[in-house]
């Protein structure tokens, strides 16, 4: 896998540990080997900018997601789509602020928007009670995963 992170946010920011977290998520999910995904941290008024053109919402967000090959998780008997993921698009600082809210800090938020997002990239949703209640589960189920891997958080 081909896995980028590129920090334009302006904050501290560990490229490597969002790395392996990616692949992890993305090896759980049966994505491609060949498969590419470009993780870009932002600030605040980027993403308040993609937010507007994109979404058509005002304000910054914490994550957004532009699938590019629009693969699927890879089913146990085949084989997976090879191609490219798509782009996943942080706010740090939003990140550090929903975090502290929620009582798990920076980092652990930072790890569930990039879970949240990648599953965002395979086509999971969360509009509808049943889409939500699905990719919520997954996204908690992978966290737990990799909180609990023998390559654990650094």
């Amino acid at each position: 896998m081909t896995i980028e992170v590129l920090n334009e946010s302006g904050e501290e920011l560990d490229a490597d540990h969002l790395v392996r977290l990616a692949r992890f998520v993305m090896d759980r999910m049966r994505v491609h080997p060949q498969a590419e995904l470009c993780v870009k941290a932002v600030d605040e008024a980027t993403i308040a900018e993609l937010n507007r053109h994109w979404m058509g919402k005002e304000g910054p967000t914490d994550v957004l997601a532009f699938p590019m090959d629009e693969l699927r998780p890879g089913l146990l008997d085949e084989e997976p789509e090879e191609g490219v993921l798509g782009d996943l698009m942080l706010a740090p600082t939003v990140a550090a602020r929903q975090g502290e809210k929620a009582g798990h800090g920076t980092l652990a938020e930072i790890e569930l928007l990039t879970t949240h997002g990648i599953l965002h990239l395979l086509g999971y949703d969360h509009a509808e009670p049943e889409e939500k209640q699905e990719m919520f589960a997954l996204q908690a189920e992978l966290l737990t995963a990799w909180g609990s891997s023998a390559n654990p958080p650094t």
